[in-house]
């Protein structure tokens, strides 16, 4: 999408604002922990040692970035093609379908690697299928795509809890959930790759799917910057009218681009379902498709800010699961209060600062310019 102010240095576009803002976010959370009767530099020792001091805090600060890194990467597709896809959510969810029917169909007859697979097609698909009704909406009758993201996100919860409770459910369970799948159906933990930097990933949920969100990622900077349907998104998102003008049919970049994005929001749900929880359940999605949101505003919608990005909020998950335990005035409210400030400062007030920066960067080209006249 277009900027709203002037152009600035690629360092400062992707570098300096988002650190502004993380830095003020982090700042007022300080406040915050100061009001609660605690020491904020404690706070942040623990939440930077709980996310990053064992190698079981980094397997799960990683398991955590997972779903960020494919839900930010979905928001982020649609962004780039001007349309605001915040159903990540509920495309996660009914993923989720996809990923189960595969594990609970082959988890005892094929491999994990074949139903990995398996899962992964199955998971893109049905993403990539609810987010198409909101997409043909916006394409053909002029629905506003966020609106229909958001009412699709109340069906998929629905959705999922009648097909937890009679489809997936086990005769005589009480439970909303599936049977745990059998060996075929669990995707093996990165232990190895932890291992490599000395490091014991213990009891993490930590698992390939880490590797497939890298994958993805790699692929999206392809398309959008390396592939002709990646220019024909981008030019979309600047200006619909000029797309129109250089032959661009509007309507088929809308409908693809929403299949891309909610196919990547579907293969989120291979990391809990397979990777973790080893069936089917309620809330595995855990609010990781809104999320992605602020993920992708941080990264600047590029693949490598916005694994950074997700790095970021892995972090603050994880750690702040620390601070919750070791400090007994902040409650897992309180943690979920600063979390939402940096969603806040990244995501609705990343322009706040961006004035300041671009008046700074016009009055030090000024000041170049001038001492460049002079010595001429």
């Amino acid at each position: 999408m277009s900027a709203p102010f002037a152009k600035l240095p690629n360092w400062a576009e992707y570098g300096l604002i988002p650190v502004i803002n993380l830095v003020v976010a982090f700042l007022i959370s300080g406040l915050v922990v100061v009001f609660a009767g605690e020491n904020p530099f404690k706070a942040a020792y623990l939440m930077v040692s709980g996310a990053f001091g064992s190698g079981e805090g980094i397997g799960y600060t990683l398991y955590y970035a997972t779903n960020f890194i494919f839900a930010g990467l979905a928001v982020a597709v649609a962004f780039h093609a001007g349309l605001f896809n915040i159903g990540v959510e509920g495309q996660a969810y009914v993923g989720g379908i996809g990923v189960a029917a595969a594990a609970l169909a082959f988890d005892a007859t094929l491999p994990w690697y074949l139903v990995f697979m398996l899962a992964v097609i199955g998971g893109a698909i049905m993403g990539a299928l609810w987010a198409l009704i909101p997409a043909w909406l916006q394409a053909y009758r002029g629905s506003h795509i966020v609106i229909t993201t958001i009412m699709f996100n109340y069906i998929s919860y629905n959705l999922m809890l009648w097909m937890l409770n009679n489809v997936y459910k086990p005769l005589g369970s009480m439970a909303p959930q599936s049977r745990t799948f059998g060996p075929g159906g669990e995707v093996p933990k990165l232990d190895w790759l932890l291992a490599i930097f000395g490091l014991d990933n213990r009891n993490s949920p930590f698992n390939l799917t880490f590797l497939l969100a890298l994958l993805a990622a790699f692929l999206v900077w392809v398309l959008i910057w390396r592939s002709r349907l990646g220019y024909e998104i981008r030019t979309l998102g600047f200006s619909s009218g000029a797309a129109r003008y250089a032959g661009i049919y509007e309507k088929r970049i809308i409908i693809i681009t929403m299949l891309i994005s909610g196919g990547l929001a579907g293969l989120l749900a291979i990391n809990s379902i397979m990777g973790d929880q080893h069936r089917i359940q309620q809330e595995f999605v855990s609010g990781a498709g809104f999320v992605g949101i602020a993920v992708a505003l941080m990264g600047r919608s590029h693949p490598i800010g916005i694994v950074l990005a997700s790095v970021l909020f892995g972090m603050l998950y994880q750690g702040g699961a620390e601070i919750a335990f070791d400090m007994p005035n902040i409650s897992r409210d309180m943690i979920v209060v600063i979390q939402g400030l940096v969603i806040l400062f990244a995501g609705a007030l990343e322009h706040l600062f961006r004035p300041w920066v671009v008046e700074a960067f016009a009055r030090a080209r000024s000041r170049t310019t001038a001492t460049i006249v002079e010595r001429a």
